[in-house]
């Protein structure tokens, strides 16, 4: 069940979607450790990104932007030429795939005409993508949702219109903005889109477990899916899903000792990438996601939430799995 994004070929197209606060390098580099085909990055805000190049300082998404093939780099503005110089500068730090972001339900983002703000402004959209297109020589995609409300549905029509500009995939979030995360994603509705374009289109939204990929994908007729917060936790549940659509098996989830040295070494990624103090604060919410299904994982967790220092962080981490 390979695609083909522009010239970009993907044997098993699961992929982890960008989800800010969650997909920064450590995180994407555990996804890839299993295997993983395509991550994406945190979605990057492109004023900030344009306005830090020009003035020739580097910011750490910035830095963010190696080590990783396919790279794709998610974008969010409301400003086509911003966007467009904000993809250039993507591509120049080696991004192979741009992609939109223009299903952000969060408030300060569509307040700001950002994200599924803009698919209440077609227009504007397209010439957000339009420019984007012409700026690069790499694939560009979008990530969108099913509409504003259930008043207006256009994510078929949008998807078609970028197709027609120049778009080489589609991701769709089987939510409108309004729902933001609540309720139950529709996939089937995302099958009209699917009947409009050519080019993939990608199923997104509760996609928890491997039978859920493979729902998704009956009930959206998508050429793949996108794992969100089903990776909250669980890195190796993108590879889980590639090899269930491939084989009908998969491994089972990671446990015991196995389990404690992947966190443990996720710990210190995060710990080396941003240093002691964000660290030690990013990691909190991590290691609550590793644990939450084991048993007297909210005393542990509670704490390592009080603590501040890594060696004993890591202590109880290992105290922990001893009593398991």
């Amino acid at each position: 069940m390979s695609i083909s994004i522009g010239s970009i070929n993907i044997e098993t197209p699961v992929f982890l979607a960008p989800m800010s606060g969650v997909t920064d390098l450590p995180f994407r580099h555990m996804v890839k450790r299993f295997g993983a085909g395509l991550v994406f990055s945190e979605m990057l805000a492109s004023r900030p990104m344009v306005e830090n190049a020009r003035r020739m300082r580097k910011t750490r998404e910035c830095f963010d932007f190696v080590e990783e093939h396919p790279l794709a780099i998610q974008i969010a503005g409301c400003e086509p030429d911003v966007v467009a110089e904000a993809a250039r500068i993507c591509e120049e730090r080696g991004a192979q795939i741009i992609d939109l972001n223009f299903g952000c339900p969060v408030k300060k983002i569509v307040n700001n005409m950002g994200g599924s703000a803009l698919m209440r402004d077609e227009p504007l959209a397209i010439r957000i993508i339009e420019d984007a297109v012409k700026a690069v020589g790499v694939p560009v995609t979008v990530k969108m949702r099913l509409g504003w409300d259930h008043d207006s549905i256009n994510a078929p029509r949008l998807a078609e219109m970028a197709e027609n500009v120049g778009v080489k995939m589609i991701t769709v979030h089987g939510r409108t903005r309004n729902q933001l995360y609540t309720g139950q994603a529709d996939w089937d509705a995302i099958r009209e889109v699917k009947s409009r374009v050519r080019i993939p289109v990608i199923v997104n939204g509760d996609i928890l477990t491997p039978h859920d990929a493979s729902l998704a994908l009956e009930k959206s007729g998508a050429d793949g899916v996108m794992i969100g917060r089903g990776a909250y936790g669980k890195p190796w549940v993108v590879k889980q899903v590639m090899d269930h659509l491939s084989t009908g098996q998969h491994s089972p989830a990671p446990s015991g000792l196995f389990l404690r040295d992947l966190m443990l070494d996720h710990y210190d990624a995060l710990i080396s990438h941003y240093g002691v103090d964000v660290g030690v604060k990013i990691s909190r919410k991590h290691i609550g996601w590793y644990i939450q299904d084991l048993r007297n994982s909210e005393f542990v967790r509670s704490k390592i939430n009080a603590s501040t220092v890594p060696d004993d962080v890591k202590n109880m981490i290992f105290e922990f799995f001893e009593t398991l």
